[in-house]
């Protein structure tokens, strides 16, 4: 096998021409199922269908660019599910770019907040709910931060943050310069509430990208092309942390809990407890850079350990240009697996939690992710489409560079999303070409948000997509299997449940997710946890590790149900 890598730009890396001259089995991680000419595909027991133009929204997304290739142009942009009103359906907000120097609007674009109508359709409440930021939106996190029953918003983006209070009354304030959490003029990323001490009240994670001012930035050309810079034109920036002071206002703990003692170009983030002890950890997705994993030691400290737990590289020691990441247990073994987007000639990687802290790359066993390999991939989601009690992988793709084509004739800006069917033998197979009109969309997404839109028991997806519309993906998957969808109530922890874990069993299958915020590329969704049953018509039981509290088991009953578990109600199961 003969690989050669010719570089093109001196000094980054990030952008380079691979050409991959293979003998026998390729390289990189990519192995594909053994199959003859005469194997058939097994068929796709997921049907995903594109029904944005039906759907009532008209939102466009903008890069705000003039030609002048901003680097922050290249990492646009998160959205959010959640249900604003209360009213059990969830609704839809989608972060948008702003103009950048050079470039003239008639009407500056802002966010927008859709209300879902409960019918299939959307209606855009921007303007009446007061969200409509006019800011460089680039990540997005909801959580009701104030335990008053109402999600909140919080915007991380270049130049001022925002956080949003949710009034309850289907507005929101503007609530930033009081609670302390704007950020300064950086470029943002993805952000996460977390409860750091499990106290009940949850805390802000802040991830930032690059140190770029208007004044620093830097012109790259290629023959006659000019192109995006990347993050190694830049230095990296540390994170920030803030602590929930319980009064509406938060405290910059950045540096006093070890957060900050480390710099990378953050992306996507998701805040999840990898080892199982009760507190909540956070992974951090660095563009062309070793992730970070950082461990919480319970008492608002952080030591980065991504190293020791195997999940800052990949199986070869490479660092990736990682994008975006998920957390779930797809081999229902009861430990959360992580899986991270990446830049295009890397795999995306699946890294399996082998317990005790400790991950491998299982990338190319699983099959997870051989096609996405000449892409850039950005939003993901461990998303069990077909209820079978497996869950699959959702990837989103596409580029940023319009003229990609002159240095990588393997991809393009607009390119299909991917989607992977987990087969439930610890391996997962590429169904993207028979799964429905859904992934025939051409575009370039980043974003991608995944729930119950018509509370039917599908969960459907919500995917961003760069200069121009969404798409929004209805699940038609068949019927024949059951389900279960789980919102949490905190009395003593935290109100929506963030970083409590759920067990759910039904027969001979049991299921573990936890309740997060911030979560994929930028981006938030799944706050109402969701269990695909297969053909098991009935829950046995549910339990319920409060994060900081006690472990309640709730009885079962009947599957196809949504239900609300308040802690206090269950019964106290000693471990």
């Amino acid at each position: 096998m003969v690989r050669k890598v010719k570089s093109i730009l001196s000094g980054n890396t990030r952008w380079r021409l691979v050409v991959l001259l293979v003998v026998g089995t390729c390289s990189m991680g990519i192995d594909h199922p053994t199959t003859t000419a005469t194997d058939e595909p097994p068929p796709a027991e997921i049907r995903l269908t594109d029904i944005t133009d039906r759907s009532g929204i008209s939102f466009r997304h903008t890069d705000g660019g003039s030609g002048q290739y901003y680097i922050m142009e290249s990492v646009v942009a998160g959205l959010a599910l959640f249900d604003y009103d209360n009213d059990g359906l969830i609704d839809i907000y989608f972060l948008n770019g702003a103009p950048l120097p050079g470039t003239v609007v008639d009407s500056p674009p802002r966010n927008a907040l859709y209300r879902n109508n409960g019918d299939g359709t959307f209606t855009d409440v921007t303007q009446r709910a007061g969200v409509g930021d006019p800011g460089y939106g680039l990540g997005v996190t909801v959580a009701d931060y104030n335990n008053n029953g109402y999600q909140d918003l919080y915007l991380n983006n270049f130049g001022r943050n925002v956080l949003y209070r949710n009034n309850g009354d289907g507005t929101f304030t503007d609530v930033t310069d009081e609670a302390g959490v704007g950020c300064g003029e950086l470029v943002g990323a993805g952000a996460s509430f977390l409860d750091i001490d499990n106290n009940g009240l949850l805390d802000l994670y802040v991830a930032n990208y690059v140190d770029f001012t208007y004044d620093r930035h830097i012109e790259r050309t290629i023959g006659k092309h000019r192109f995006h810079p990347g993050p190694r034109d830049y230095p990296p920036m540390p994170d920030s942390l803030f602590r929930n002071n319980g009064d509406g206002t938060f405290t910059d703990i950045s540096r006093a809990s070890g957060i900050a003692a480390v710099a990378g170009a953050g992306m996507g983030i998701i805040c999840f407890d990898f080892d199982d002890d009760g507190y909540t950890d956070v992974f951090v997705c660095n563009d062309h850079g070793a992730n970070f994993l950082f461990h919480n030691d319970g008492k608002g400290g952080f030591q980065e350990v991504g190293l020791i737990a195997g999940v800052d590289y990949d199986f070869y020691g490479n660092e990736n240009g990682s994008m975006g990441a998920d957390c779930g247990d797809y081999e229902n073994n009861g430990r959360l697996d992580l899986f991270a987007t990446n830049y295009s000639s890397e795999m995306p990687v699946l890294y399996r939690n082998l317990g005790d802290g400790v991950f491998e790359d299982t990338t190319r066993r699983a099959h997870a992710g051989a096609s996405a390999f000449p892409h850039v991939t950005w939003g993901t989601g461990f998303v069990d489409f077909a209820n079978r009690g497996l869950r699959d992988l959702f990837i989103a793709c596409g580029h940023f560079m319009d003229k990609i084509e002159f240095i990588d004739d393997r991809t393009t800006v607009d390119v299909p999303n991917i989607l992977l069917q987990n087969l439930g033998n610890g391996r997962f197979l590429d169904v993207s070409d028979r799964c429905g009109d859904g992934l025939a969309v051409v575009a370039s997404t980043r974003g991608a948000a995944f729930d119950d839109l018509d509370n039917d028991g599908r969960i459907d997806g919500v995917l961003l997509n760069t200069n121009g519309p969404p798409t929004v993906l209805r699940n038609d998957s068949p019927v024949d299997h059951h389900w279960l969808q789980i919102r949490l109530r905190g009395t003593t922890s935290n109100r929506d449940g963030v970083g409590s874990r759920v067990r759910v069993v039904a027969g001979d299958l049991t299921q573990v997710a936890e309740v997060h915020s911030g979560r994929g590329y930028q981006s938030h969704y799944g706050t109402r946890l969701h269990f695909g049953l297969g053909h098991r018509p009935h829950v046995d039981r549910i339990e319920v590790r409060w994060l900081g509290g006690t472990t309640e088991v709730f009885s079962g009953g009947p599957a196809d149900q949504h239900v609300v578990l308040t802690e206090g109600k269950g019964a106290t199961k000693n471990d």
